[in-house]
C-alpha cells in the first residue's frame, strides 16, 4: 500500500520529549501502512539515530519511521526541509518534538486537506491546546499559551508536498524557531494556495519549564521579524503587527534623554525624562502582571525584565534591519 501522509518531526537533543512525541505518533488511528514518521535531527546526533532505531524495532516499523540527519544550515526550518524532501506521502504533516498529538490527529488533518492529490486545498491548520496549571500563570506561561490562538503554526499543520515544492519549502535564513511558520503561511497565501481549518486535528503543547529571565533571551528572535517583514510587508502588517512598538521606542528614548541630560548636566530635563521612563515602564510592568502570578519571585522577574526588554527589543530590531537590509522599525 502506498504512503499517503508523512509526519515530519524536527528535533535537537531532546530524547525525553522525542520519546513522548513518538509514542503519540505511532498510536495514531490512521492506517499504519499509509503513513510514515520522519525524524529530522538538527544535531546529527548518533544518540538520536539510535533512539529512532529502537522505535523502529519496538513497533516493527509500522508505521515506517525514518531518520534524517541535518547537515550544513541548521535550525527548525532547515530540519523540516530535510524531512519533507525525503517524504513519500502526498501530504506532509508537521509537528514538533515537544507536542502530544491526539490519537485522531492525523486522521482529522488528512480529512481536512483531502488525501486526493487533485484536491484544491494546499494546506490545513490544526488546533494547539496549551494547558496551564492554576488560575495565575507566569508571564512566560501566558505568553506561551498564545500559541493556541495562532493562525498557522508548524506545531500542527498539513501541507501538500507539491505546494511545498512550488514555494521552495522553508526559508533556512530563519535559523531559530520563530516566524518560519508565518513565512511558510504567507508564501502559501501569496501562491494562491487554499488553506483550511482542521479543528479536530489537535496537538497538546505543554509549556516547558524556563529559567529566570527567559523573556530576555527570547528578544533575540525579533531580528527574524525583519526578515518576515522584508518578504511579506503587507501580510506582516495585516496579520502580525499593524504598527511598530512605539511604546518600546518611547521608553528607550526617554531613558536615553535622561542619561544624556544627567551628564550635561541639565537636571530638570533629566528628571522629567526619567519620570516619563518610570511611568512608561511601570505601565509595561502592569500590563505583564495583569493576568499573571503575584508570587514575589515572579513579580521581581517581571520588574527586572520589563526594564531590560524595551532596549533589547529595539536593539534586535535594528540588528535584523541591518542583517536583512530592510527599513524595519
Amino acid at each position: 500500500m502506498s504512503i499517503l501522509a508523512s509526519i515530519v518531526v524536527p528535533t535537537y537533543r531532546r530524547p525525553d520529549l522525542l520519546d513522548r512525541c513518538l509514542a503519540s505518533l505511532v498510536a495514531q488511528t490512521f492506517d499504519a501502512d499509509r503513513y510514515e514518521i520522519i525524524v529530522a535531527d538538527d544535531a546529527d546526533d548518533p544518540g538520536t539515530a539510535a533512539q529512532v532505531e529502537r522505535w523502529r524495532a519496538r513497533t516493527g516499523n509500522r508505521p515506517a519511521i525514518a531518520y534524517v540527519p541535518v547537515r550544513g544550515t541548521h535550525g527548525p526550518a532547515a530540519a523540516r526541509n530535510a524531512g519533507w524532501r525525503i517524504a513519500r506521502g502526498d501530504v506532509v504533516a508537521f509537528t514538533d518534538d515537544d507536542t502530544l498529538p491526539c490519537p485522531d490527529w492525523l486522521a482529522q488533518g488528512m480529512a481536512a486537506v483531502g488525501p486526493d492529490a487533485t484536491s484544491a486545498v494546499a494546506a490545513a491548520t490544526g488546533r494547539v491546546h496549551v494547558p496551564l496549571e492554576g488560575e495565575h500563570p507566569s508571564d512566560y506561561e501566558l505568553d506561551a499559551s498564545r500559541l493556541a490562538a495562532s493562525e498557522f503554526v508548524t506545531a500542527n499543520c498539513f501541507v501538500r508536498r507539491d505546494a511545498l515544492r512550488a514555494i521552495g519549502g522553508f526559508d533556512t535564513r530563519f535559523t531559530a524557531a520563530w516566524r518560519e511558520d508565518s513565512d511558510l503561511h504567507f508564501s502559501l497565501l501569496e501562491a494562491q494556495g487554499r488553506i483550511v481549518r482542521a479543528p479536530g486535528a489537535v496537538v497538546v503543547h505543554p509549556v516547558r519549564p524556563a529559567r529566570f529571565g527567559v523573556a530576555l533571551r527570547q528578544q533575540r528572535k525579533i531580528l527574524f521579524d525583519a526578515l518576515l517583514y522584508k518578504k511579506h510587508r503587507r501580510l506582516y502588517r495585516e496579520r502580525i503587527r499593524a504598527t511598530p512598538r512605539w511604546d518600546y521606542y518611547a521608553i528607550v528614548l526617554s531613558l536615553a534623554i535622561a542619561i544624556v541630560a544627567a551628564f550635561r548636566p541639565a537636571t530638570q530635563i533629566a528628571l522629567a525624562s526619567f519620570s516619563v521612563w518610570l511611568l512608561l515602564t511601570a505601565h509595561f510592568v502592569g500590563q505583564r502582571l495583569r493576568y499573571t502570578s503575584r508570587a514575589p519571585l515572579h513579580v521581581a522577574e517581571v520588574v527586572v525584565t520589563s526594564v531590560l526588554i524595551p532596549p533589547l527589543a529595539v536593539f534586535w530590531r535594528f540588528v535584523g534591519a541591518w542583517r536583512f537590509r530592510v527599513l524595519f522599525v
